[in-house]
């Protein structure tokens, strides 16, 4: 048994933040050690994975008055002449500055235009402090020989970007410009309430810098990974829908009309086996399927009711593939507005199929 007088913890890691003394199992302490705290510190007694009684900076001899909770538990049958067995941990309170945090995964935002989705990334910094040791070290600390900043970092992240998330959620954006402005807003008074989650860990965001959001473009597949199922299967309905828009665009005839719906359909059918080829369906995504099938059938009826009525035109009556008057033309391009307000075609589309109309537009004259 080696009995410790002196308790002390002086060359603190820049990024330590719990340090248990002795680091290779408990330590032997007896009434009238010394226990010497530095400054920016908090020294907590831990028996058997419980933390007891805790100390702030200064030197403290140790006594049956400054530790009642762990004198009750370990009783005073010798007046405390005879060693205990504990840890001490030394938290570090200082301030942490020049924290890194960044999106691994990209935050999401659902919106109403476009494929429904807007992806968007950004990296930062803050300052960061332990304002409750003793929540702290319950939560992070307790049983380990140390406890750094990188052993926590990736929590940190997720409580501060899930917090960034229902912010940007709560606030209804749908912009990138608008993402930016709310990102700004967060620097300020809004770090009030992300510090309201961190509370709980025992920390406190001191100061907290972002650089502005950007877009993020992911092929589908991926998506699958960062997104719920019920999002994703939206993104790909919609995806699908505008590809037969932009197929039925360029080649507005009926024949071209039907051979572009090919592209949709059994989508709802092979759902399943794209997402999860070994598992059976549940009833969530089943009843998914089904919506989405009975969509491509309507579409399916929609452009079978259209060749009908054109069957039944007069037999004299010239084929229209395409415009051919200037009026056809106009009323398709106003068309193709009604579209992109509608959410139908993406910004993109809209300008190059415009485009196109318009050139033929000009040639009429």
């Amino acid at each position: 048994m080696r009995i410790i007088d002196v308790i002390d913890h002086t060359n603190v890691l820049d990024d330590e933040l719990v340090y248990r003394e002795p680091q290779q199992g408990s330590g032997d302490f007896r009434f009238g050690s010394q226990l010497i705290v530095g400054e920016s510190q908090s020294a907590i007694f831990v028996r058997a994975g419980q933390a007891l009684d805790a100390f702030g900076t200064g030197r403290h001899t140790l006594s049956v008055a400054n530790l009642p909770i762990l004198s009750g538990l370990i009783g005073l049958a010798t007046s405390g002449r005879t060693p205990f067995t504990a840890d001490v941990y030394f938290v570090n309170t200082k301030d942490l500055p020049q924290v890194g945090w960044g999106t691994s995964k990209p935050i999401y935002l659902n919106v109403s235009t476009g494929l429904g989705i807007l992806l968007l990334r950004t990296h930062g910094v803050m300052e960061l402090r332990i304002t409750d040791p003793m929540r702290f070290l319950k939560q992070y600390g307790v049983g380990k020989p140390i406890t750094r900043l990188k052993d926590i970092k990736e929590r940190l992240q997720t409580v501060l970007l899930g917090e960034i998330n229902r912010i940007l959620l709560n606030s209804g954006v749908e912009t990138l410009v608008d993402a930016n402005r709310v990102l700004e807003e967060m620097e300020g008074a809004a770090l009030v309430t992300i510090n309201e989650k961190f509370e709980a860990l025992g920390l406190e965001i001191k100061a907290f810098e972002a650089n502005p959001f950007d877009t993020v473009t992911v092929p589908i597949e991926e998506l699958r990974d960062i997104v719920p199922l019920e999002t994703w299967l939206n993104v790909l309905e919609r995806s699908k829908r505008l590809d037969i828009g932009m197929a039925a665009a360029q080649n507005p005839g009926v024949g071209g009309g039907l051979a572009s719906a090919g592209v949709g359909l059994g989508v709802g059918q092979g759902l399943g086996a794209a997402l999860n080829p070994n598992q059976g369906q549940s009833g969530e995504l089943a009843a998914m399927q089904q919506q989405m099938m009975m969509m491509q059938q309507m579409m399916m009826q929609q452009m079978m009711q259209n060749q009908q009525g054109s069957a039944g035109a007069p037999a004299n009556a010239p084929a229209q593939p395409n415009p051919t008057t200037r009026a056809e033309v106009q009323a398709l391009i106003d068309g193709l507005d009604s579209k992109l307000a509608a959410g139908e075609i993406s910004e993109a589309v809209y300008q190059r199929l415009v485009a196109k109309w318009e050139e033929r537009l000009t040639g009429m004259e």
